[in-house]
């Protein structure tokens, strides 16, 4: 993988607050006098974000600035630190995070429940205040025990706070991560597996975020897979397959036929881009995926 770690830069996206240096708010600046509404305005039928980690060299108004105007309506992956400046840009936080533990210790394993618990107890009536849906969780790693006691286990774990992700109308959802290459020995690194955990849930107040990068590694079948469960997912991130890069035509998936997918089963939520840029101008490699994700 990358350098760009994104176990490490979801850690330190937690706890701090994106500062704006000198440059960054003359860059920003710069930005927001320069870009104007595009001159091919997006579709529209399938609305998009971008995750923070993977531009977090970038100052977050920047970032935020530049999605705008591309006709992004959101940032996924930011905690209540940032949503401020999200706020201020008119953007959404379609998938909150900052209640996980990491993404290996999770829900799977009862050693975790109490902090989990904790944490997302009091993370849920925060997203709500701030007029967020979707919270981020995780299943976490394996550890030598089977599929049938991880899924047992997870049901105790995430039981206890779905009354309150309901009072408050917020979504806990759990990502699906390959195990195979990036998040080795990760449980919930199938959709049937996250299906059978959402089916044993019960409630509209869990539900699955499909990687489709993540999944296309562990499993394939892409299309067929949203078509078949695309009730228990509330969410989508992409990257391209292999390396997690660009969209573009040196990796594997066919966006806009997945995106064709997604729309006609009249998916309400977010497509949030994913991709780890290599190029040097960052924000034309991700102009360049959503007008690719745009159908």
């Amino acid at each position: 993988m990358s350098t760009w770690n994104r176990r490490a830069a979801l850690k330190g996206l937690l706890a701090t607050t994106a500062t704006v240096g000198t440059v960054g708010v003359a860059s920003a600046r710069t930005m927001d006098e320069k870009q104007t509404a595009p001159k091919n305005p997006l579709l529209g039928n399938i609305k998009q974000s971008v995750c923070r980690w993977c531009f977090q060299d970038m100052p977050l108004e920047q970032l935020c600035a530049a999605a705008k105007a591309m006709g992004i309506k959101g940032i996924d992956l930011v905690g209540p630190n940032d949503w401020p400046t999200l706020k201020k840009h008119g953007l959404d936080s379609p998938m909150c995070n900052g209640a996980e533990l990491n993404l290996t210790d999770g829900f799977n394993d009862p050693r975790f429940h109490a902090q989990l618990q904790k944490q997302y107890g009091e993370m849920i009536p925060r997203v709500a205040q701030a007029g967020y849906t979707n919270l981020i969780c995780f299943s976490g790693s394996r550890r030598g025990m089977t599929d049938e006691v991880g899924l047992a286990n997870a049901v105790k774990g995430l039981q206890p706070l779905l009354a309150l992700a309901e009072k408050h109308k917020v979504v806990l959802v759990m990502e699906l991560l390959n195990s195979k290459v990036d998040h080795h020995d990760y449980m919930c690194d199938r959709t049937s597996w996250g299906v059978a955990l959402a089916k044993k849930l019960g409630s509209e107040h869990f539900k699955l975020l499909y990687d489709i990068y993540h999944m296309q590694i562990d499993e394939g079948d892409v299309i067929r897979t949203i078509r078949d469960n695309h009730v228990y997912i509330a969410h989508y991130h992409t990257a391209g397959v292999p390396g997690r890069h660009e969209l573009d035509d040196s990796q594997e998936l066919n966006y806009p036929a997945i995106m064709r997918a997604i729309k006609a089963t009249g998916f309400p939520g977010y497509v949030a881009q994913e991709f780890i840029p290599t190029k040097t101008d960052k924000l034309a490699s991700l102009q360049q995926a959503v007008r690719l994700c745009d159908v």
